[in-house]
């Protein structure tokens, strides 16, 4: 019998101890990985929540799934409320393919892959839910916008800020805690059923308005950033622990990582590390994309080892089939590879990794060098508003305020050297050149063969939630990127 378990959640590459984050606050996930393997290249699928949940699930990237939009880059593409799409219904995804093999899923905390009901969880694979279909995002006022409803499976059991109360102020909320609790209950009940499960554990605690329970609050060097990284650490502690002592823990596979890196647009006080690497959350620098990632399986993967594979979060979809003796899907192009070989027999393989905001290639990672296409952190009317995505590190020519196209000849690093990218190779150089010939080509490859899916995150419709942003009522259209909205709109990032 094979068990697994997936945790996403906002959080940057150098929030963890061992990753070298300097306070130690992560004990439990430090353990985890000296107990199993540590993947220091390990990317998403894009910078942003949902299109990089929706790549989890599916195996595919945004451009191929849906979930992006085609404006400017795409820099919004998120579900709040007034986007009405969502998942589509011919996607497949990872627990619908695992009831082939007898599973049971659940997901509990944010699933963001759309809010109306043909997009529900239940509705594409999963046995059981609690959480939300978006974030903690609030509190509003109940009559012109209602705040963000919780589910238990079909049933609405309350609201964020009402029966599931977040202090602002304070920052103290019980939510991980009622997270944890669904997770634990899961596990113990398919344990006694002898039934294979997959829990996708999705807490959001770290994304801002960032909050913790009242026994975490205050404990941290961090801030109220640092309180919930320690809650969810000591929650992942408790899991491995309670998979240990219902002597499952040597047929259960967990991975631990996050959904795009540390929001620095929030930072200090709520915002993450993204280690030595640029920018964070929303671009396509590696602060953005470069994940912390653990895997752990005792008796299984060897202890204390470290992969240099370059890994994807799609890699999960087609790792966890796998491992449940299944096949990925023959009819659609799949774009993670099965992990095993990785973690089992420490191979190595071969891999571009693709870097997208919207339907735009941003990027491309092949072995050691990265090249850039384009450059965008954010639009310089958000930056003089005091809107930085990349505070105190600006590169010249690279963390540019207006989209630069750089298609003919990309910017190309090589992150082994200089993982900051903050030093291009010179064009005329040697090193320059090979690199190019190499990348070119799949590149190419990629983009002939490319299929989009329908865009998903421009379908919007203000009048679902009965509710615009003042003077924008007669606006009908989703409006991204922000350049697009009137002065007076005001829009959450």
């Amino acid at each position: 019998m094979s068990y697994h378990w997936a945790r996403l959640i906002l959080m940057g590459w150098g929030d963890l101890g061992v990753y070298g984050e300097p306070s130690r606050e992560t004990p439990n996930l430090d353990r985890m990985a000296a107990e199993g393997m540590l993947f220091p290249n390990f990317y998403t699928a894009n910078p942003l929540c949902s299109p990089s949940r929706a790549a989890l699930l599916t195996g595919r990237l945004p451009i191929r799934n849906g979930f992006y939009t085609t404006s400017g880059h795409a820099r919004n593409a998120y579900t709040p409320q007034e986007i009405v799409g969502g998942i589509p219904d011919s996607e497949r995804l990872l627990p619908e393919l695992l009831k082939e093999a007898g599973y049971v899923s659940k997901i509990v905390g944010k699933w963001h892959l759309g809010h109306r009901p043909q997009f529900h969880p239940l509705k594409h694979g999963f046995d059981e839910w609690f959480g939300s279909p978006n974030c903690h995002f609030g509190p509003y006022d109940n009559r012109a916008r209602p705040n963000i409803p919780v589910y238990r499976d079909w049933e609405m059991v309350g609201r964020y800020y009402e029966e599931f109360p977040i202090n602002l102020k304070t920052g103290e909320a019980n939510l991980t805690q009622i997270y944890l609790q669904e997770a634990l209950d899961f596990i113990r009940r398919q344990q006694a059923a002898r039934r294979p499960f997959f829990l996708y554990w999705a807490v959001d605690a770290t994304h801002a308005p960032v909050y913790a329970s009242k026994p975490f609050l205050g404990t941290s060097q961090r801030g109220r950033y640092g309180d919930a990284v320690r809650e969810i650490d000591d929650s992942v502690g408790k899991i491995l622990h309670s998979l240990q002592d219902l002597g499952i823990a040597e047929s259960t596979f967990v991975f631990f990582t996050s959904d795009n890196g540390a929001a620095l647009i929030s930072a200090p006080k709520q915002g993450g590390s993204n280690g030595p690497f640029l920018c964070g959350k929303q671009t396509t620098f590696e602060g953005g994309m470069r994940e912390p990632a653990v895997a752990w399986w005792p008796g299984r993967i060897p202890a204390g080892q470290v992969s240099h594979q370059l890994g994807s979060i799609m890699d999960l979809f087609t790792t966890s089939l796998s491992l449940a003796g299944l096949e990925p899907p023959r009819d659609r192009a799949i774009d993670g590879l099965s992990l095993l070989p990785a973690m089992l027999q420490g191979q190595l393989m071969d891999r571009p990794i693709f870097y997208y905001r919207g339907n735009t290639l941003m990027a491309v990672t092949l072995g050691q060098y990265k090249a850039h296409f384009w450059t965008w952190t954010n639009s310089w009317e958000e930056f003089r508003q005091g809107i930085d995505f990349c505070p105190g590190q600006n590169v010249s020519g690279v963390t540019t305020h207006t989209q630069e196209e750089h298609t003919r000849l990309p910017l190309i690093f090589h992150l082994g050297r200089d993982p900051g990218e903050r030093f291009p190779l010179s064009f005329a150089s040697t090193e320059y050149l090979d690199a190019l010939r190499r990348i070119t080509p799949v590149v190419r490859q990629h983009q002939e063969a490319l299929i989009p899916g329908q865009p998903q995150l421009n379908v919007c419709n203000q009048a679902v939630m009965n509710w615009a942003p003042p003077g924008c009522e007669k606006l009908g259209k989703c409006l991204t990127p922000p350049e697009s909205v009137p002065e007076k709109c005001s829009w959450p990032h």
